[in-house]
């Protein structure tokens, strides 16, 4: 072995053949899922939070949780 100096580019784990392109980071995509998973579990709390405190059913809690954004759409348009 010869203990000439590294002049490639360096891996930081990731194949050269996955490697991003130039401009874009790995962790753009990242923080784009994570705000989207934050919308969910926040429209979820919501519509959970709404259906509750209307109908006090665990049931209908749980319906409205899955429709999320939809229902807390709903709820903000029909409500008096």
């Amino acid at each position: 072995m010869t203990d000439t100096p590294h002049t490639g580019p360096i891996a930081d784990g990731t194949p050269f053949d996955r490697q991003p392109a130039r401009g874009f980071t790995m962790h753009t995509t990242s923080r784009s899922t994570e705000v989207a998973k934050a919308g969910v579990t926040m429209g979820s709390a919501l519509a959970i939070t709404i259906s509750w405190s209307l109908h006090h059913s665990i049931i209908w809690a749980i319906i409205h949780g899955f429709f999320s954004w939809l229902y807390v759409i709903y709820f903000a348009i029909t409500r008096n």
